[in-house]
């Protein structure tokens, strides 16, 4: 029996593509780093009644009533929260990462105040201060990139920038930077100027969570995050800080910026969280960087020129440029052999950001599915294939049949079997 059943009756249309997608999600290697599977518990929670249930407020201070059963569950979330990052206080009604960065904005900078971040060319995000995003419109951002020769952050030179500019926040954390951040440099900057700082763990939750990067909590005063990624729950986001910035955080995000929660998401968040508190967990974590690093290497034997040659994490970033194939087209030719990632810039890059030199992969979805060191051997060798020849349609073909194969021996999380 379809797990669809009442949807494939009222709208035959949307259920026939959500049935494709699946069917993609699970003969394919998922390569973007920010993609993920989660489990059936978590599907199952995301998919509730709870959708059908208004909250504006706090637990035991809303808006509405028949909030019984909605405040245990935002409850239990921001307990699981808390106890698993070890924070003073937890907010989990962001409705994403972004919406959570622009709360933390709003309660500890006034418009036009500076704030210093990672430029997004060079692996950070539109949130953390990028001129064309509500923080580089909103406020006096200024950037700091990594170092022309090791393609690092260079703590020196971020220092350098925090003395002069004597910034309100101090921002950690992006979208393609494949090393360990170096939290405790960052806050003891941030507090020899005076400033704030944020880490934003987004990518590197579930890491966190699971011991295999170290923590922001004892370095940064404010932790934001979303909670799909690497830590395998719902799209979604959430707010660390410590008792102090708890108010403001909470202001922030409702009234000022939000309506009523989702409370279907906020359960999938609970669920999520109790999932990464295991044992079990903490394995996959670790097995996450284990097969970015088997990866790594076994795409270097290949000749392939890594952003800071490697990675710490969960994700890699390959400069195409000795390749002589743009990221754009490798990323296509790729995609068309089951092997999904995406396009992206590298450090100093010569090409425009939607043809660009490089391109992003991440192993947190395949280790989800139990791949381990042998199957990155193999992907390594498949993805150079790929590269080195990306208009031979009929080797993409091979290829993909190949990816599907091997697909059918690791199970994805989550998705039904039909």
């Amino acid at each position: 029996m379809s797990h669809l059943k009442a949807l494939e009756a009222r709208d035959p249309e949307i259920a026939r593509l959500i049935h494709l997608e699946e069917e993609r999600q699970a003969s394919q290697i998922r390569l973007i780093p920010s993609e993920n599977y989660t489990s059936r518990a978590v599907l199952e929670a995301a998919g509730s009644v709870l959708t059908n249930k208004y909250s504006e407020g706090y637990a035991g201070k809303r808006y509405y009533e028949g909030q019984e059963f909605i405040d245990q569950v935002e409850t239990i979330a921001i307990e699981r929260a808390k106890r698993l990052f070890g924070a003073d206080h937890a907010n989990v009604q962001p409705y994403s990462g972004s919406p959570a960065n622009q709360a933390v904005y709003v309660a500890l900078a006034e418009p036009r105040s500076t704030i210093v971040g990672l430029s997004l060319p060079f692996g950070g995000h539109l949130t953390h201060g990028w001129k064309v995003n509500f923080s580089g419109i909103f406020y006096r951002a200024v950037q700091y990139e990594l170092d022309p020769d090791t393609h690092r952050i260079d703590l020196d030179r971020v220092r350098e920038i925090a003395l002069r500019e004597r910034p309100r926040l101090i921002w950690t954390g992006g979208t393609a930077y494949p090393r360990i951040w170096d939290f405790e440099g960052f806050g003891r900057i941030a507090r020899e100027v005076g400033a704030i700082h944020v880490a934003d763990i987004a990518h590197i939750a579930g890491l966190v969570a699971g011991g295999a990067h170290p923590s922001p909590i004892p370095h940064a005063e404010v932790v934001t995050t979303t909670t799909h990624k690497t830590l395998r729950g719902p799209r979604g986001g959430m707010i660390l800080c410590s008792a102090a910035h708890a108010k403001a955080i909470d202001r922030a995000v409702f009234p000022t910026l939000q309506g009523g929660p989702h409370n279907h998401t906020t359960a999938a968040i609970a669920v999520a969280l109790k999932e990464a508190a295991s044992k079990e967990y903490a394995g996959y974590a670790h097995q996450i960087v284990k097969n970015a690093r088997a990866l790594a290497v076994a795409l270097q034997e290949r000749g392939y020129d890594l952003v800071s040659g490697g990675t710490d994490n969960h994700l890699i970033l390959i400069d195409l440029t000795r390749k002589g194939v743009p990221g754009k087209i490798a990323a296509q030719a790729l995609d068309a052999a089951g092997i999904v990632c995406n396009y992206n810039t590298v450090p100093f890059d010569p090409r425009k950001p939607f043809d660009p030199s490089g391109i992003r992969v991440g192993t947190p979805a395949i280790t989800s599915r139990g791949m381990t060191e042998p199957e990155m051997a193999r992907l390594a060798a498949w993805m150079d294939q790929i590269i080195s020849q990306p208009a031979d349609t009929a080797l993409q073909a091979k290829v993909a049949a190949e990816v599907a194969e091997l697909c059918k021996g690791f199970p994805a999380p989550g998705i039904p079997i039909r």
